[in-house]
């Protein structure tokens, strides 16, 4: 046989097994295939769309080299013997082993082929069927005003184990654990969250995203915002336009503060009132009694905590005209204890609504290639045992 008829042989062999080693994934997951994203972490560093002719390049390149190896380069390796004469050999009968020669090296390449495709990892995204969940459109309003840097009473306020003892949280620090409990809670629910201090900022719209709230919530802390003011008119009003095209029958914006509205261009009882316009029911949760609390002011000259008495006036009787204005239920809590009690009280007042929710699964399709691999291996050792052996 001529040496290009040799290398055409040889290409057309080894696509002829690429294809039959392709052919059982592409029966077992069809169209998957189509849609599949290639998640290999070498190539992470390229686009998506990028990778899968990466991973092609790969194979081209590294299976000519081997197939080269194998097959052409093989020859220059076989052992020879000199000979005087060489003409009874070429009138002797020949058999069909030595025309599949050049099998285990098509073969191999196959295998090759397949095997780096299983380590790109490609996978496919399975979504489930529509389903109904039920839950709430909920915003949370949560005040960052300087404030909130108070301690929560000393009798039943949570604590924190520190190298110098036990340091007490302020009222920021038990609202977000408050909350993050709450929002693990509520894994049907749409939370968005608001917080305010002389204005008002939207930290998030409702969203079904726990994982991103609970990192957004975490990260909240006094001096992220103008906290020289507590603007709770544009903070419910905030939270209203947000709710304002949610399609949910249950809409609840719940309000966590400790001071009294002393900023903002909207005033409290109007955003009440827009509130109650949008059928969206307004829950006040007061957070403190109003008198004198504790405030960390420094260390001493021992580095221990220096606290301060101080005043935070309050006013119930507006948290109440806004909850009973829009049918929601105002409550005290002077610890966090209460806070954890009012929140859930307001959760069991509200109705459910449902949602349209679709769940989605990542499908590893790597195996599908790897066992048509390994059986392309196994198919090359029997080949070089039982038809191909070479001798010596």
């Amino acid at each position: 046989m001529s040496k290009p008829a040799r290398i055409l042989g040889i290409a057309v062999g080894t696509l002829t097994f690429l294809v039959l080693g392709l052919l059982y994934p592409a029966l077992a997951r069809g169209e998957a295939w189509l849609g599949a994203i290639w998640t290999v972490p070498v190539l992470a560093w390229l686009p998506r769309e990028a990778r899968l002719p990466t991973l092609i390049g790969l194979i081209v390149v590294l299976g000519a080299l081997v197939i080269w190896r194998m097959t052409l380069a093989a020859d220059a390796r076989t052992p020879r013997l000199r000979m005087s004469t060489v003409a009874p050999l070429l009138t002797g009968p020949r058999g069909f082993r030595t025309k599949l020669r050049d099998m285990p090296g098509m073969i191999r390449v196959a295998a090759i082929a397949l095997a780096i495709l299983a380590i790109g990892r490609p996978q496919n995204v399975l979504r489930g069927e529509n389903t109904d969940e039920k839950g709430i459109d909920i915003v949370l309003v949560l005040d960052l005003s300087g404030s909130m840097r108070a301690l929560m009473e000393a009798d039943s306020a949570p604590s924190r184990p520190q190298a110098g003892g036990v340091t007490r949280l302020t009222r920021l620090e038990t609202a977000k654990e408050v909350i993050l409990d709450f929002v693990a809670r509520r894994k049907n629910d749409r939370i968005g969250v608001v917080v305010f201090g002389r204005s008002a900022y939207i930290l998030s719209p409702p969203t079904l995203d726990k994982s991103l709230l609970a990192g957004l919530v975490s990260k909240m802390d006094l001096g992220l915002i103008d906290g020289n003011g507590t603007a709770i008119g544009d903070a419910v009003g905030t939270a209203v336009a947000r709710l304002r095209r949610s399609s949910a029958r249950s809409k609840a914006i719940i309000l966590l503060t400790d001071g009294d509205s002393n900023a903002g261009s909207i005033a409290p009882d109007y955003a009440a009132h827009l509130a109650q316009t949008q059928a969206v029911r307004v829950y006040t949760v007061q957070i403190g009694n109003g008198d004198d609390v504790d405030v960390q002011e420094g260390t001493d000259i021992f580095g221990q905590p220096r606290f301060v008495r101080e005043h935070f006036p309050v006013n119930p009787e507006l948290l109440k005209r806004m909850a009973s204005t829009t049918g929601g239920d105002s409550f005290v809590a002077n610890d966090k204890r209460g806070l954890e009690l009012s929140m859930h009280q307001i959760l069991d007042k509200l109705e459910k609504t449902r949602f349209e929710a679709q769940a989605a699964t990542m499908e590893d399709l790597f195996p599908f290639l790897l066992l048509p691999a390994v059986m392309l291996l196994a198919l090359e050792a029997l080949i070089r045992v039982f038809i191909v052996r070479r001798f010596p």
